[in-house]
């Protein structure tokens, strides 16, 4: 938080219900991700606190914000999902002084404001070095929606975790455009997903909201690379799945010299998706989500409003150390991480929480 907060007394330290506006990014309530993590940590708090939610959801990205100000009306608490949500923060910060305003991935303007922001390289380093020490090609992807700081954060995050575990490994990094369009284009997502599994890269992180899914998608319709498909001059250096239980129709698939793709998901727990066979005893091709908490950081301002907590303008910071960010590991995915991996990244974990490794923020 900024040294110079204006903090704005809120009353007694006694818990009273709060009503919630909730105003989503495009891609709405059930993108599984950045919108979803947001509802799910609201309805908890909300369930602990009383109060209700009140929801503006976007059809158009031309839509993003315009529902704030209606939010603003009746409402003590106004969260906008999402740094396009911002601008309409701040302009209904303004004219409703009495109402606390919070934008979820940026800091808005006035001192009834408050930014949820997150350290998404801290997260993402822990991806990184999970999909270094795992990778069959010694080549890893990471596709972002565009060029932005939010996005860059998990960009060098994800490269430095996965030199850190493998410095001979190469991690190809790629953009889906160049406007807030790249969220919402699974088509391009997996066209440059495919371009990337071309190149040898048997898993990729995406970040790019519902764009996503064309990730999934294409690590769906080519769940292995072959030996003889690789570029030239590449070969498979390791197996870390030989063990690994896996279906009739991956084995008719990938018959031969061949190692699993997978992806990782973003945001929220999207291991399931890798489940393609409907089955979690046998290898799923989601190798981890980085889960940014938005939840947590939600539930926690709601929880703070509620009890009357002081009010702190400007930036409030989510990580390793206070529940921000983490990786998820669950039925879905436990066979393909084993216990000494588990406990390395733990390792790992414990020493960037303590300053002992640092990891770039861009």
């Amino acid at each position: 938080m900024s040294a110079a907060s204006i903090i704005l007394a809120l009353g007694t330290a006694q818990a009273a219900p709060v009503n919630v506006g909730l105003a989503f990014d495009i891609g709405g309530r059930n993108d599984r991700g950045f919108n979803q993590g947001a509802y799910e940590g609201a309805l908890r708090a909300i369930k602990a606190t009383g109060g209700k939610i009140t929801t503006s959801d976007p059809k158009e990205r031309k839509e993003v914000g315009s529902g704030i100000s209606g939010l603003s009306l009746g409402n003590q608490l106004v969260i906008g999902v999402g740094f396009s949500n911002n601008d309409a923060i701040t302009q209904a910060a303004a004219l409703h002084p009495k109402t606390r305003f919070v934008t979820v991935d940026d800091v808005p303007s006035g001192n009834n404001t408050m930014g949820l922001r997150f350290r998404e390289n801290e997260g993402s380093f822990l991806a990184g070095y999970l999909a270094g020490l795992q990778t069959s090609t010694g080549r890893v992807g990471f596709i972002g929606g565009l060029d932005i700081p939010v996005i860059n954060r998990f960009k060098v995050g994800f490269r430095a975790g996965a030199k850190f575990a493998c410095p001979t490994c190469q991690v190809r990094t790629a953009n889906i455009g160049d406007t807030v369009a790249a969220f919402n284009n699974p088509k391009v997502a997996r066209q440059i997903a495919s371009a990337m599994m071309d190149n040898g890269v048997d898993i990729i992180y995406t970040a790019a909201g519902a764009s996503g899914v064309g990730t999934v998608d294409q690590v769906r319709a080519r769940p292995c690379l072959k030996a003889q498909t690789l570029p030239k001059g590449l070969q498979f250096r390791s197996n870390a799945y030989a063990s690994v239980p896996k279906s009739a129709a991956y084995k008719k698939a990938c018959a031969g010299e061949s190692r699993p793709t997978f992806f990782i998901g973003v945001d929220v727990n999207q291991n399931a998706l890798g489940d393609f066979d409907k089955n979690p005893a046998t290898m799923n091709h989601g190798l981890t989500s980085m889960l940014k908490r938005v939840d947590n950081a939600v539930y926690s301002i709601i929880k703070d409003v509620s009890s009357g907590i002081e009010w702190h303008e400007g930036d409030r910071s989510f990580g390793l150390s206070n529940g921000g960010v983490s990786l998820a590991i669950d039925r879905y995915n436990q066979a393909l991480i084993t216990p000494k991996v588990q406990q390395q990244i733990k390792t790992v974990e414990k020493l960037i929480i303590g300053g002992g490794v640092r990891i770039p923020s861009s």
